[in-house]
């Protein structure tokens, strides 16, 4: 049974991809500060509360436990926080991650997925966007990913590791059996604001209305956070098939506007849902549609929950039964 050392894999995506770990008979380990992420969100896996920037303590979990490989979501994800807080995420995303490749190193550990983003190819040239796009962050937040794709290409050339990068589009949608979904106390992601604002009757802000899109608002490309999880099962056994390297988009292949998200989820809810058109955040592209005919083609991967009202209908059954999130009394 492969053990699998999981960076915050108490979080939205991480926790999911840890359930399919254990689905899949693997032995992953979570290692997780809980800044963003939720004790509750784990079962039938080891957790150990800690920080990458504690390498003494990262180096104990690599002593006591003979770890396989790396799953490395740990990371600091706003876009809007990165623009204002920039040494925030060069030390947590880029610092951290540094300390978790060395801690690999000395422990002869040469396997690792690194949950990257879509953020490192910046305002896009061309659509859907391909591996091959050039990468221009227009974000620290999508700089970092950047900085330690290109750090893990340079140890992979030197023969010191074999790693997979995916490069996420939206994670979307909730675990299926509902055990799972998308928590945070300072919530970002559009698809549960809209939920929410349809659940409590509130509002929720457009930001930017004026985009060259067909509506004037962001299109963005929408993912089932199960998909993504099985495609890091499917990383995990590439790697095992011998020293690459590769870098592979996540995404649907098709563009939503915000518009069309608020549409769907009034659909799904049968709630009307009052909106409020708000300034444009910095740093977001106007569009972010993926190519992953490469994860396709190499790796057999096949979304199971590719249309947007599937994504909305799933975060929407965890949401209704959890109204506080993983804080709410009848969450296990």
């Amino acid at each position: 049974m492969p053990t699998i050392l999981v960076t915050g894999g108490a979080g939205y995506i991480g926790s999911h991809v840890v359930k399919e770990l254990v689905h899949q008979n693997h032995k992953p380990i979570v290692f997780d500060n809980l800044q963003t992420g939720h004790r509750k969100a784990i079962e039938n896996a080891l957790f150990i509360e800690g920080d990458l920037s504690d390498q003494r303590k990262l180096a104990e979990v690599f002593q006591a436990n003979s770890v396989d490989a790396v799953m490395h979501f740990a990371a600091d994800c706003l876009v809007g926080e990165s623009v204002q807080d920039p040494l925030k995420y060069f030390n947590n995303n880029v610092k951290n991650s540094l300390k978790l490749i060395e801690i690999m190193e000395q422990f002869y550990v040469k396997q690792i997925v690194f949950s990257s983003s879509a953020a490192v190819y910046g305002e896009p040239e061309e659509m859907p966007i391909s591996e091959g796009h050039p990468c221009a962050p227009t974000n620290p937040y999508g700089e970092t990913k950047w900085i330690i794709e290109k750090v893990l290409q340079a140890f992979h050339d030197g023969g010191k590791l074999n790693f997979i990068s995916l490069r996420y589009f939206n994670a979307a949608g909730a675990d299926p059996e509902g055990e799972l979904g998308e928590d945070h106390s300072r919530e970002t992601h559009l698809i549960p604001l809209v939920i929410k604002a349809a659940l409590d009757t509130t509002s929720v802000p457009i930001f930017g209305t004026d985009y060259e899109t067909p509506d004037g608002t962001c299109i963005r490309d929408y993912i089932h956070v199960t998909d993504l999880a099985h495609a890091h099962i499917l990383a995990l056994r590439k790697l095992d098939q011998g020293k690459i390297s590769g870098i592979y988009n996540l995404g649907n292949g098709n563009g939503y506007s915000v518009r069309d998200v608020v549409d769907t989820v009034k659909k799904v809810t049968g709630r009307n849902i009052a909106t409020v058109e708000s300034p444009r955040r910095p740093g977001d592209p106007a569009r972010l549609v993926a190519s992953s005919q490469k994860m396709r083609h190499e790796l057999g991967w096949i979304p199971r929950y590719p249309d947007l009202e599937t994504i909305v209908k799933t975060a929407y059954d965890w949401h209704r039964k959890h109204p506080k999130g993983y804080d709410d009394e009848n969450t296990a």
